[in-house]
């Protein structure tokens, strides 16, 4: 562990003496240490460069293995301490939208109610945010899918449901009078879009590209649901909503569903983990739920 913590020490700081200091020991002691793994690994962590020490890729990787040792350590212990105290544990959520206001919900209304000292916290977001966290075990699992070109030796996949799209705009916009309205027609007024490289927002630009139309000139770009339904009451705007998310709001008549259907569709999503990784007990009831709520319709 000590060997692991001057991986660290040397990242952070950029240097051996610094390192040193962090850790309580001598320079010498430092450098041997440094030298003994890499001899052991028989391969050069750090690089000397003008200001000091860089990780080589193979210090890189070496300290994310090490970062994650860490993090697995402090997960052990709080999960003990949790038993201890009667306590399941907590469970770290990255969600995607579409599955965010009806099988994520009451997957948690469950949770909270069979084990109401379980702890659950949830970051929505798009996949290309939230797969990176997972990897660096800032989330114990996402709710969403991998994204395009994504290397996924590392993550595990169980598909769920599908996420279909809806085109969307306040309840007086003049494309609501529109029995159809047409590509051309939407790009003529100012879109909300999630930015790019989110998979949404790339099969949006596609669509228009196969209507043969140049996407909206005029963009605001949010990830925020919030923040889109806040921004479309009592203006001209255009948005693209998960259907489910889309539906939840038009029942509350917040937003109209415009009669456009996009003739692509946006990938399954499921449950990502990193593969090879125990589930936590808080972590198995979690994905035990998500499975049950799916099988009976609500993905």
């Amino acid at each position: 562990m000590q060997h692991l913590r001057l991986l660290l020490a040397i990242e952070e700081r950029g240097s051996l003496r610094q390192a040193a200091d962090e850790l309580a020991l001598t320079q010498p002691a430092v450098t041997k240490m440094l030298q003994d793994m890499e001899a052991l690994l028989g391969v050069p962590l750090f690089e000397r460069h003008v200001r000091g020490l860089r990780p080589t890729r193979f210090g890189a990787t070496a300290t994310r293995y090490a970062k994650l040792v860490f993090s697995d350590m402090a997960g052990f212990r709080d999960e003990l301490a949790a038993l201890e105290s009667g306590k399941i544990g907590k469970v770290r959520v990255g969600a995607v939208m579409a599955p965010t206001p009806v099988l994520l919900a009451e997957v948690i209304r469950r949770l909270k109610r069979d084990h109401p000292l379980l702890d659950v916290s949830v970051q929505v977001d798009t996949s290309d945010v939230l797969v990176p966290l997972l990897e660096r075990d800032q989330l114990d699992l996402v709710l969403g899918r991998v994204p395009e070109g994504w290397d996924t030796s590392l993550l595990e996949f169980d598909q769920l449901g599908e996420e279909g799209l809806a085109i969307v705009v306040c309840r007086d916009h003049p494309l609501v009078k529109r029995r159809k309205p047409s590509f051309e027609e939407l790009a003529t007024f100012p879109w909300i879009m999630q930015p790019l490289p989110s998979p949404m927002r790339a099969l949006v630009d596609r669509s228009f590209a196969d209507a043969g139309v140049t996407p909206p000139s005029s963009t605001i770009e949010t990830a925020a649901v919030l923040m889109t339904t806040s921004l479309l009451p009592g203006s001209d705007l255009v948005a693209v909503l998960p259907a489910s998310v889309a539906a939840f709001y038009a029942r509350l008549d917040v937003l109209k569903v415009l009669p456009v259907p996009l003739p692509r569709k946006l990938g399954p999503y499921g449950i990502v983990t990193r593969r090879g990784r125990p589930l936590s007990a808080s972590m198995s009831l979690l994905v035990d739920t998500l499975r049950a709520a799916a099988a009976e319709g609500l993905a």
